[in-house]
């Protein structure tokens, strides 16, 4: 828009000197008195006239008392007969042509200020050279990043994704020493897949090739093939191969190509017609450039599943790149990077911050790096310490403390026996994530929190290992049941959880012996048309009978087992709750020493920092005796996490919530 203000500016200014010059120059130099034909014949008769200048039929002189005149004069052929007669000094001149042009340039001045102006809004649709006009519909938006040396990204900066990086770095050896493997009949890969999770470092690998290969590198995102507009897609496609080919050897990136990549024909009366051309254009264009041009596309995704097979196949993304979440070496490394950019005190320990922290990406553990040395700076401090690191995972892990939200201390009560029996069923049954830290602090939106960490990374589960988080996922309803002898909706998120792992172990894990090792509810899900639209029944009643049984049984089971447990631990689950509804939260240490059988003041450790100042619910201050009394308020909904979340949090061993 800048450019455009600055074009219009520069025409209104062209525009308004032209009409300034016009009336410059249309100014006579000398006005002479306008007088009649028949005027100028009477003062030549009298002898007045004295000296005339003759122009055209424009004539113009000076009389003998010094006065000028001006006359239109027709065509007279005895008029410089006369002027002789009466001793006039004549004087001629041409007629004038600069009028004529003057006239010329007023009359077709409006029509070159139009013809400019459509000259100017033309450009502009074009793009102004640039090829981002709306005129530009079939113009490629591949844009070609510059050797930016300050922000410029290498593998250096890649860290725990080692095989990802040996894979890339192959390719930018091939493009710098094509020889070295043609030698032996080997050909350039066309395309790389790059295949992983939100977060694990797909575009930064793409950044680090483009910092480390001196070749060109386009890079653009699958959306910007989409337009409103048939055939655009794939004018672009097209648009963007014959950019890589004049620049060839060279590197094409396209971020979130699951926009244009998607299965054809999927979904109610066909597919999206231009998305469909869009993807046809891709795939001729990959299979019919030749290897020798040095053109290679390399692609990111975390929905592999949604992709055309013809995409995969090899012609086109000969190799698929596996970008997981690092395990606790990779989180090493990717904290080590992350703060080098930082200033960290040298008790900092990425390993122990690294072990903390199962399933985190590349992006959390940047997060976690940024916040740490925010909460940091909050505090004035001149390091990042490792109390920071801890603060910060603890923020990132499960919210931010709701310390402005007022809760009444019958509902406190209720969530402190509550987490109590999530901990104390975990730290009781062999097996189980040990209990890192459990607190009655709203957090998010949980009311409490128990936190369990793995001590190793995991990639499979045993039955054993999923019943005893069953287990612990019922030890929170059962403890409200057994002291407080009442049932609240806190513990629906953890019901909720508990059936759908149980679910999972009959219907896709086989993990029962009455049905045996089968999958059981396989649906085929359209793409576009979502999960719950197009779920195909694929079992018979007496088999969805079984499975609800069967479900029922594992839930039951472990539910008794909880029940069991936390009867024998009657006064450490007192202890307990008493000690979160004091310090309201505490360690696994103290988790540890509280279920041993410790007293309260053996089991505690002293308290290093103050007590949180906690606002009074309404029903907590004093109030006359004819009010109404403390009814029993269940969290309400907005209180308890997301499905989404749980089941992330799951996967990746982050903690429990209320």
């Amino acid at each position: 828009m800048n450019g455009f203000y600055k074009n219009l500016s520069l025409w209104l200014v062209i525009g308004l000197l032209l009409i300034m010059l016009f009336n410059l120059f249309n100014q006579p130099v000398e006005k002479s008195q306008q007088v009649p034909f028949s005027e100028f014949n009477y003062q030549l008769d009298q002898g007045r006239v004295t000296d005339v200048t003759i122009q055209g039929r424009t004539l113009s002189g000076i009389l003998s008392d010094g006065g000028t005149f001006s006359t239109y004069t027709p065509e007279d052929p005895d008029l410089v007969r006369m002027l002789r007669e009466k001793k006039v000094n004549i004087n001629a001149r041409p007629p004038e042509e600069g009028s004529l042009l003057l006239t010329l340039l007023i009359s077709w001045f409006p029509m070159l200020l139009l013809i400019g102006v459509w000259i100017f809004f033309m450009r502009q649709m074009q793009g102004g050279g640039g090829g981002r006009g709306p005129m530009s519909f079939g113009k490629s938006k591949a844009r070609m990043l510059t050797d930016d040396k300050q922000n410029k990204v290498t593998f250096k900066d890649v860290a725990g994704i080692e095989e990802a990086k040996e894979e890339l770095e192959e390719v930018i050896a091939f493009l710098k020493n094509p020889q070295k493997f043609q030698r032996l009949g080997g050909k350039i890969p066309k395309g790389v897949l790059l295949v992983g999770p939100p977060g694990t470092g797909k575009t930064l690998l793409a950044r680090a090739i483009a910092g480390e290969a001196n070749v060109p590198f386009f890079n653009l995102s699958g959306s910007d093939f989409v337009e409103m507009f048939v055939g655009v897609g794939a004018a672009r496609v097209r648009d963007m191969f014959e950019q890589g080919r004049k620049n060839a050897p060279c590197i094409i990136f396209i971020d979130e190509i699951d926009a244009v990549g998607r299965h054809r024909g999927a979904g109610l009366g066909g597919g999206h017609d231009e998305r469909e051309q869009t993807l046809n254009q891709l795939l001729v264009e990959m299979d019919g450039f030749e290897s020798a041009e040095g053109v290679i596309l390399v692609a990111a995704t975390n929905r592999p599943d949604v992709l055309d097979p013809a995409l995969l196949r090899p012609g086109r993304f000969d190799r698929q790149v596996e970008v997981p979440n690092p395990d606790i070496n990779g989180r090493t490394q990717i904290l080590l990077v992350h703060m080098g950019r930082v200033p960290v005190d040298e008790n900092v320990d990425a390993e122990v911050i690294a072990r903390g922290t199962p399933g985190f990406s590349g992006a959390d553990l940047a997060n976690l790096v940024n916040e740490a040395a925010l909460g940091a700076a909050r505090a004035d401090k001149k390091l990042v310490e490792m109390e920071d690191f801890e603060a910060a995972k603890d923020k990132v892990m499960m919210g931010k403390p709701r310390n402005s939200a007022i809760i009444s201390e019958k509902e406190r009560k209720t969530t402190a026996y509550h987490e109590a029996g999530h901990a104390i069923v975990a730290a009781m049954i062999p097996g189980t994530d040990p209990v890192h830290k459990v607190t009655i602090i709203p957090r998010g939106r949980a009311l409490g929190l128990t936190m369990q960490l793995p001590t190793e990374d995991r990639y499979t589960y045993s039955k054993e290992q999923l019943e005893n988080n069953i287990s612990v996922l019922m030890g929170g309803r059962i403890a409200e049941e057994l002291l407080l002898n009442q049932m609240t909706t806190g513990a629906g998120n953890d019901i909720k959880r508990a059936t759908d792992l149980a679910r999972k172990m009959v219907c896709d894990f086989g993990m029962t012996e009455a049905l045996g090792p089968l999958a059981y509810g396989d649906n085929e899900e359209e793409i576009f048309l979502g999960r719950e639209i197009t779920q195909h029944k694929s079992v018979s009643e007496d088999t969805a009978r079984a499975i609800d049984q069967e479900i029922r049984a594992i839930v039951d089971r472990n539910n008794n087992r909880a029940r069991e447990i936390l009867t024998s631990k009657l006064d450490a689950l007192k202890n307990m709750a008493e000690a979160l509804l004091d310090r309201e939260t505490i360690d696994g240490d103290e988790v540890r020493n509280l279920v041993d059988g410790l007293s309260l003041e053996e089991a505690l450790k002293p308290r290093t920092e103050p007590k949180r100042v906690r606002k009074l619910h309404p029903s907590d201050r004093p109030k006359p005796e004819e009010a109404a009394p403390i009814q029993d308020t269940p969290a309400q909904d907005e209180e308890k996490p997301t499905q989404a979340q749980n089941d992330e949090r799951e996967e990746s061993g982050k903690p429990d919530e209320k």
